[in-house]
Parts: structure tokens; C-alpha cells; sequence
């Protein structure tokens, strides 16, 4: 068991960083007087050729990996361990990496960091199942030339809570694709983050999310444009159904003066599919030079496009089923990115499982 030595101050929910988000569901995991337990809860059953996973004692955070995010200082102070997954330079795998992460009852911090290595090419597919109380930190480093699709699963069990920062730190001419589906959980508050390491280097951060009854997911993006050449596009999609289903959406890019020539755009739409429910939606977009490619932002909450709804009825398409082939449509591009056919379907049929206990407006 650990106790955070680094000292901070607990939120209050004044601040701009937890505004939104309910404290006294966070199970102590803000809280410095909670004990964790140190958890290496990542593993795989088949690591193909060029790829390593070891358990070490501790690794050095890299200089820009830097944050003031305090349930993630926590796991950083209380994970004694971190599991390491490194790609070999000029490793292509085949097959997908899979690691499975099963929580447990008590408060849980881990730590794992991910490297790519120069020109290598790989997907790594995180699975969170079960139920518990946990916080992690992924790091992933790119290094040039290197291409990583990193995809993460929050199939959590409906009383579960998830806090976690995804961050990526993508190297010259590197490509990142990350692509986030939370399904489940009671509260999940996920930070994928971007910095970058050389000029020419790409991200690109997807998301969808389906939030029930009661259900409180929150998703903060950070993209920093630090230099030059570098290109973001940013697209999560997310449905609520149920009374007091929550979900944040933060979409924060900044472009900073060195980072000329920076291309980027940032997009969020919500789905509400009953009353009750509701969808907080924040783009920002800071830019401190003219000399860019692009730059936007936008973000739509709303009900049902009449238009395919009666689409779909003048065709003898029952009125329920219509509604379920439109939220379908609505996911399809998102679903798409993961490039998985089987995990595609599955998260589909666990969406179908939580419409069908609801009536959809």
C-alpha cells in the first residue's frame, strides 16, 4: 500500500480542472489521506516478434511529459512499478498487442509507458474490464518515423471508476492514432494528451462514448503544438440515454508561437436520446502565430436529424428500429478507426444492450 508524499491541495470543485466533475464520486482517489495499492494490472497472453514487455522498478519521465493534474502526480508517487512495452525499430506486427487490465476491490494506481520504436508500425489495444477503483498513466513515446495506433476500451462493469491520463509525445514525421471507446464504468474522467517531439509529426485522437443512467464520463483533450509542421484532428462522438446521464467533453489546442505551419481541427458531437440527460461540450483553441495551415473547432449536442428518421419510416422501417440504424450511423465513423472487426462488433452489441433498456425520445 502507498500514501502520496508529493504535497497539493485536494480540489475543491472550484477549480476550472474538476468544475465538472462530481468529487464525492471519485472514491478518494483525489485525495491524498486515501490509500492505493501499487497495481501492475496490465498483461498479454501473445507478444509477437519485436515486441518486449518487462516490469521495471521505475523510468525516468521524459522533460515534456509534465502535468498538474494531481490523481496523476498521485500515480506517478505511488506506482513503485511500471510495465514497459517496446516496439523494436522497423517492427511491423501483424496482429494487434492486446493487454487486459482486470481491477481490483481496493483503490488501484498503475503506471505503464509504451515506445515506438524508429519506423516501426504497431497497434495496441488496452482492455479495461471488471469493476474496482483506479487511476493510471499511459505514456507513449514515438520515436521518428514511427507509426502507433493506440486503442483503449473502458468495458468497465456500471460501479466501476476509471481516472486516467493518456499521453503521447510523437517524434519527426511520427504518425499517433488514438482511438478511445468508453462504454461502461459509473465514472470515468480520461485525459488523452499530445505533445510533440520533432517537426512533420501527425495525431490523430478519436473517441466515442455512450453514457446511461446515472453515468458521469468525462473526456479532456489536450493537443500542444510545440513545433513546427505538426498536424491534430480531433473527432469524439458520444450518446447519453437516461435520467442524470453526464458527459464533458474538453477540447483544448494550443499552437504555440515556434509551432509555424501547424494544420488542426477539433470536432464533438452528442446525441441525447432521452431527457434527463446532459452533455457538457468546451472547445478551446489558442493560437499564438499567423503563420498556420488551419485551424477550427465546432461542437453540436442535439436529438434525432428528422430528415433520416423519416427516411428510414417512408421505407417501412418501424419507428424504434429506425432510431437504433440512425445511433448506429452516428458511431459507424469512429468504430471504423479502430480497424478490429471483432471489437467493432462488440462494442455495438454493448451499445444495443444499454438502448434496450431505455426509450429512446
Amino acid at each position: 500500500m502507498s500514501t502520496l508524499t508529493t504535497n497539493y491541495l485536494t480540489p475543491t470543485g472550484r477549480e476550472e480542472a474538476w468544475r465538472f466533475t462530481p468529487l464525492a464520486r471519485l472514491k478518494g482517489l483525489h485525495d491524498a489521506a486515501t490509500v492505493v495499492a501499487d497495481h501492475i494490472s496490465l498483461s498479454s497472453h501473445s507478444v509477437p516478434d519485436g515486441v518486449t514487455i518487462s516490469t521495471q522498478p521505475s523510468v525516468e519521465t521524459p522533460p515534456n511529459s509534465l502535468t498538474d493534474d494531481l490523481v496523476v502526480q498521485r500515480v506517478r508517487d505511488g506506482a513503485s512499478r511500471v510495465t514497459v512495452l517496446a516496439i523494436a525499430a522497423n517492427a511491423a506486427p501483424q496482429s494487434p498487442i492486446f493487454l487486459t487490465r482486470e481491477s481490483g476491490s481496493s483503490a488501484q494506481v498503475s503506471r505503464t509507458v509504451i515506445r515506438a520504436g524508429v519506423n516501426s508500425h504497431a497497434t495496441v489495444v488496452v482492455e479495461n474490464v471488471g469493476t474496482g477503483t483506479f487511476a493510471e498513466e499511459i505514456e507513449m513515446i514515438l520515436e521518428p518515423g514511427s507509426n502507433l495506433r493506440f486503442v483503449t476500451l473502458q468495458e468497465w462493469d456500471n460501479d466501476a471508476v476509471h481516472l486516467g491520463r493518456h499521453h503521447a509525445i510523437v517524434g519527426r514525421d511520427a504518425t499517433f492514432t488514438s482511438v478511445v471507446v468508453t462504454v461502461g464504468g459509473s465514472l470515468v474522467r480520461l485525459l488523452p494528451t499530445v505533445e510533440y517531439a520533432g517537426p512533420g509529426a501527425s495525431a490523430e485522437l478519436y473517441g466515442l462514448y455512450f453514457a446511461g443512467s446515472g453515468q458521469h464520463l468525462e473526456h479532456r483533450i489536450h493537443v500542444d503544438h510545440n513545433l513546427p509542421d505538426g498536424k491534430s484532428r480531433v473527432n469524439y462522438k458520444g450518446a447519453l440515454s437516461g435520467d442524470g446521464a453526464h458527459t464533458v467533453w474538453i477540447g483544448d489546442v494550443f499552437i504555440r508561437a515556434a509551432a509555424e505551419r501547424t494544420d488542426t481541427y477539433e470536432l464533438n458531437r452528442n446525441l441525447l436520446l432521452s431527457d434527463g440527460a446532459r452533455a457538457d461540450s468546451v472547445p478551446n483553441l489558442e493560437i499564438e502565430t499567423g503563420d498556420i495551415v488551419g485551424a477550427g473547432h465546432a461542437s453540436t449536442t442535439g436529438r434525432f436529424d428528422d430528415e433520416q428518421l423519416f427516411y428510414l419510416e417512408s421505407r417501412g422501417i418501424p419507428a424504434a428500429e429506425a432510431k437504433r440504424l440512425v445511433i448506429r450511423g452516428f458511431f459507424l465513423e469512429i468504430l471504423s478507426k479502430i480497424g478490429i472487426e471483432t471489437i467493432e462488433e462488440r462494442i455495438m452489441n454493448r451499445i444495443d444492450q444499454e438502448l434496450s433498456k431505455v426509450t429512446i425520445a
